[in-house]
């Protein structure tokens, strides 16, 4: 009696457009290795470019404004936390999605897409940006080595800039480390808030109301349009799509579609963490001293001496904490972001110690002349306002084009929503310039 041999086992499908040959070149994908180690791994794995992108939402120039806003309107601007809050998770998903859907960053798809003027015009004013940028790093952070130790602006600013190659050096080493740095500092400031929050307290009617649309006069609109510059941040908008563009490669329409899932789950968490942050901090500021001796009250060093006369030195040793640990991590992010855009608009990259003593030069002649270093911020902040269309507009642009973006272009309401975004900043821009010189 003889025995039928067994039959082989059926081939597993493979996905659309790849044949068998290529598929044994090729292996699993990225996706697939990462699902053999389960869920729980593969969704950390997944998560991490938007905390990188969200420690420039808490970057020390939110500080400057938050303060301000909160001492000298009390509760009234969070709704202008909240509404660039918004803006911000929308405009990092769509930066993410760039990345994953094209294989390429932003600054690449503008060199690629638009005309030469076009690029390098993008070019040279995301380089302005970016010494706005580094301007509200480096001054934060030098003032935060001073309140806490004592060391002269000037110096702290060299200090900072050490630490800042300390931190980039990391990403040698692969980009899991640098992530888990910038993870660390990022929960330093959420601490040190939480902290000053519970030890306060704050009217929770009043900051209700915040949340209601209004403006008391032009000076409101200053400190409005500098509170969405430090939130909503040029400068990450490309940032974001070159750290989701190589970090797991897709192989076909079904994994760029189940890594943009993962993608809004880490901006909606990141971005939820910064914005209560930046929340915190108007509302420390408005219940600490809007109805005191101290109202108006716009300068860091003020703060972190009220924070010590009013309530303790825990208190404000915790916010000069969440200060220096805001700067070191924003100044590494700044100049990663920096090399990201140089190289995407121009082809060509310089060595990081070159671009960082470059973008640096502003903040230190800043500390160095002895200028106010809070309205330096504030004034940096109103700078980064006017340079997100120029980020905003292209990524609108290019995310609505089925060419581009193959299968993961935007849907409609996404693009009237961005657009929208996009109006609503000009026109706040526009009226700043309005009220400040008519």
């Amino acid at each position: 009696m003889s025995v039928s041999p067994p039959r082989p086992a059926p081939e597993p499908a493979l996905p659309p457009g790849l044949d068998a040959e290529t598929a044994v070149q090729i292996g699993p994908s990225d996706l697939e290795r990462l699902r053999e180690k389960g869920r729980l791994r593969m969704t950390l794995a997944a998560l991490g470019p938007a905390f990188v992108a969200c420690v420039a939402y808490v970057d020390p120039g939110n500080f400057a404004t938050n303060i301000a806003g909160g001492a000298t309107f009390g509760y009234m601007l969070l709704w202008v936390l909240l509404a660039a809050n918004l803006m911000a998770m929308l405009i990092q998903n769509l930066s993410a999605k760039i990345g994953i859907a094209t294989g390429r960053n932003l600054a690449e798809l503008c060199r690629e897409r638009f005309p030469r003027p076009v690029s390098w015009g993008l070019w040279v004013q995301a380089e302005i940006v970016a010494m706005a940028t580094d301007l509200a790093e480096f001054v934060g952070a030098a003032i935060a080595l001073n309140l806490l130790f004592g060391v002269p602006l000037f110096t702290a600013g060299l200090m900072t800039a050490v630490v800042s190659f300390a931190v980039l050096a990391l990403q040698r080493r692969g980009y899991r480390r640098f992530e888990l740095a910038i993870a660390f500092f990022l929960g330093v400031i959420l601490l040190g808030f939480l902290y000053d929050t519970l030890r306060i307290g704050f009217d929770a009617g009043g900051a209700a109301a915040g949340f209601v649309p209004t403006f008391s006069g032009s000076d409101s609109v200053l400190l409005a349009t500098g509170i969405l510059g430090a939130t909503v941040m040029p400068h990450v908008i490309y940032l974001h799509s070159a750290l989701t563009q190589d970090r797991i490669r897709p192989r076909d329409d079904g994994e760029r579609r189940a890594l943009l899932r993962f993608q809004r789950i880490d901006v909606t968490i990141a971005m939820g963490v910064a914005g209560l942050v930046n929340m915190s901090m108007l509302v420390i500021a408005a219940a600490l001293f809007f109805d005191s001796p101290l109202h108006g009250l716009d300068t860091i060093e003020g703060a972190h001496q009220g924070f010590t006369d009013l309530i303790g030195p825990e208190a404000a040793l915790a916010f000069a904490l969440a200060l220096l640990a805001s700067g070191f991590a924003s100044s590494s992010v700044g100049t990663y972001a920096g090399q990201v855009v140089m190289q995407g608009f121009i082809g060509r990259t310089i060595p990081l110690f070159v671009r960082r003593v470059v973008t640096m030069l502003p903040a230190l002649v800043v500390l160095a002349i002895g200028l106010d270093p809070t309205r330096s911020l504030v004034i940096s902040q109103v700078v980064l306002s006017f340079g997100i269309p120029f980020a905003l507009v292209p990524l609108v642009l290019l995310t609505r084009r089925r060419d581009v973006m193959g299968a993961l272009v935007n849907r409609g309401v996404t693009t009237l929503a961005a657009s929208i975004a996009a109006a609503m900043i000009i026109a706040l821009n526009l009226f700043l310039l309005w009220a400040t010189f008519a």
